[in-house]
């Protein structure tokens, strides 16, 4: 863990704000920030109980609205910055919109400290499926390729 100060250190604090105010709102006690040239262009509280949307993690949100800000789904050139390490969903949202890096304060094991323990959803990952609580398995319907050819055949089509 790094202690030193940073030029990261405001845009934690500026997140550990958010998920503080977002607790006193009624919301989780997550709060995320995207930062683009030294500037926050997004930010993000979590949602999930407030919305019904078990998705609504303050980074997604924090990325859904900085694409909408960018009017991009990729955030090159993005910092996503997080009160609280990110949950593999929210770093496999990170991923998927590109951002250059993530920085967080609070790591896993303080999470779970306060009730959100998703060590078992960074630790799933790394087993074999047939160990999984959640069946997750393939079906083939002889049909499995069509979106995928309708995909390639589209000249306009925009590559992600």
């Amino acid at each position: 863990m790094t202690t030193s100060v940073s030029p990261d250190h405001a845009w934690l604090r500026e997140s550990i704000d958010l998920a503080t105010r977002n607790v006193a709102a009624g919301g989780g006690p997550f709060g995320a920030v995207i930062v683009r040239a030294g500037a926050v262009i997004a930010t993000g509280t979590n949602q999930v109980t407030p919305t019904l949307d078990p998705t609504a993690h303050a980074e997604v949100v924090a990325i859904r609205a900085a694409c909408q800000a960018v009017g991009d789904f990729r955030l090159t050139g993005c910092v996503l910055v997080s009160s609280c390490e990110p949950c593999p969903l929210c770093l496999s949202a990170a991923l998927w919109a590109r951002v250059d890096r993530v920085v967080y304060a609070a790591d896993r094991h303080d999470a779970a400290a306060a009730g959100f323990d998703d060590r078992e959803f960074h630790d799933l990952f790394g087993r074999p499926r047939d160990t999984w609580s959640l069946p997750v398995r393939q079906v083939s319907t002889g049909e499995d390729h069509a979106p995928f050819t309708a995909w390639l055949s589209r000249a306009d089509r925009v590559d992600y």
